[in-house]
C-alpha cells in the first residue's frame, strides 16, 4: 500500500514539474520583439502653398497603405530648407523645386562647394506656377514696373525667393544689392494679408493651379495676375532650362478675364539615398496609383501622371523608384 502511495505521489510530482515547466520553464525564450516602426518625415513648406496639404495627404496614404512606417508632414521655409533637413537626416522625403534641386546637387548657388550627392528622386508632381499679383488698380502694368515698389519674393530661405530673384533680375531689379526694389520677406499667407492690406505693392506666389494664397487675395481683393513678355521667357528659358511657360487660363481665379503668359518650373518629390529600395518602390506605387486621394487634398495632384512622373528631373532617381517605373514601361 505505501509503495502505491507513492507511486502515486511521484506521479503528481512528474505532472506538476511538466505544467511549470510548460508554463514558464523555458527562461530563455522571450516574446518576440515588435516590429521597429520607421519614421518618415516629409518636409514641405508654408502652409499657405500647396505642398503642406499634399504632403499630409501623403503622409496619411503612406500610413494606410505601407506596413511597418509612420510618416507625417511638417510646414518649412521650403526646397532650400528641406534639403538642408535632410541633410542633418531631419527629414527623410521632401518637396523640392527642381532648380533649387539641381543647385543642391551639383553645388551651385547657395549649395556652392556643398554638393549634396545623397539626393534622389522619386517622381516629378506638378508645376510650380509663377504668379506675379498685383492690385488691379495698380499702375504695375509689367515686371519692370516695380522698380521703387514694395515686393513679396518669398519667406527668407524659400524656392520661392529664388525665383524672385531670377525673374525679377531679368528686368535689372534687385531687392538684395541694388536695393532698385524694397523686398519684404514674408511667407504666401502673410504675403497675401500684405496684399490685401496695402502694404506692399506686389507679391509673388509660386504654386499649383489654384494656390490658396492668391485665391485668398482674389476674395478679398481685384488681383491682376503679371504676364512675362515673351523675349523675356525665352531669356529665362535659355538660362536656365528648368523654367518653361506655362498658361493661367482665365478664370482659375475670381476677376482673372485673361489668360496669363509666366512660367513654371517641375516640382519634384525626392528622398534621401539611404532610404531602403522597397520602401521608396511602394511609396511610389502608392502615389501613382491613389492620386485621386491626392486630389482630394488638392486639385494641383490632377497634373501628376505617370507618363510625366520623370519629366525635369534633375537628381538621379532612386533606385527603388527606378523599378516602379520600370515595371510600368517608363523606363525601358
Amino acid at each position: 500500500m505505501k509503495q502505491k502511495h507513492w507511486l502515486v505521489f511521484l506521479v503528481v510530482l512528474i505532472t506538476l514539474s511538466m505544467v511549470i515547466v510548460g508554463c514558464g520553464g523555458s527562461g530563455g525564450d522571450k516574446k518576440a520583439a515588435p516590429a521597429k516602426i520607421q519614421n518618415i518625415n516629409i518636409a514641405t513648406a508654408t502652409t499657405g502653398g500647396v505642398y503642406y496639404p499634399l504632403g499630409n495627404a501623403m503622409a496619411q496614404l503612406f500610413n494606410h497603405k505601407i506596413p511597418g512606417i509612420k510618416a507625417s508632414a511638417g510646414a518649412t521655409a521650403g526646397t532650400p530648407q528641406n534639403i538642408l533637413l535632410m541633410q542633418k537626416k531631419e527629414a527623410e522625403v521632401a518637396f523640392a523645386q527642381n532648380g533649387v534641386a539641381y543647385y543642391a546637387y551639383n553645388g551651385k548657388e547657395m549649395f556652392k562647394d556643398k554638393p549634396t550627392k545623397f539626393l534622389r528622386g522619386i517622381t516629378n508632381l506638378y508645376p510650380n506656377v509663377m504668379h506675379i499679383v498685383v492690385a488691379a488698380n495698380s499702375n504695375i502694368k509689367s515686371i519692370k514696373d516695380f522698380e521703387g515698389k514694395k515686393f513679396v519674393p518669398g519667406a527668407i530661405g524659400s524656392a520661392t525667393e529664388i525665383n524672385s530673384r531670377e525673374i525679377l533680375g531679368l528686368y535689372g531689379l534687385d531687392y538684395k544689392d541694388k536695393k532698385n526694389v524694397k523686398g519684404e520677406y514674408l511667407g504666401y499667407s502673410e504675403a497675401a494679408e500684405a496684399l490685401k492690406d496695402g502694404r506692399v505693392d506686389g507679391i509673388l506666389i509660386a504654386g499649383g493651379l489654384p494656390t490658396s494664397a492668391v485665391l485668398d487675395a482674389a476674395s478679398a481683393l481685384k488681383i491682376r495676375i503679371l504676364s512675362l513678355e515673351p523675349e523675356m521667357i525665352a531669356k529665362l528659358k535659355q538660362t536656365m532650362p528648368w523654367y518653361y511657360e506655362i498658361t493661367i487660363p482665365k478664370g482659375t481665379y475670381m476677376g482673372q478675364t485673361e489668360d496669363v503668359h509666366t512660367v513654371a518650373v517641375a516640382n519634384l518629390l525626392i528622398c534621401r539615398e539611404d532610404l531602403s529600395n522597397d520602401l521608396v518602390y511602394n511609396m511610389t506605387k502608392t502615389l501613382h496609383e491613389s492620386q485621386k486621394d491626392l486630389v482630394a487634398a488638392h486639385s494641383a495632384a490632377k497634373a501628376m501622371k505617370l507618363e510625366t512622373a520623370l519629366k525635369g528631373m534633375t537628381v538621379p532617381l532612386h533606385p527603388g523608384a527606378e523599378k516602379y517605373y520600370k515595371e510600368k514601361g517608363i523606363i525601358k
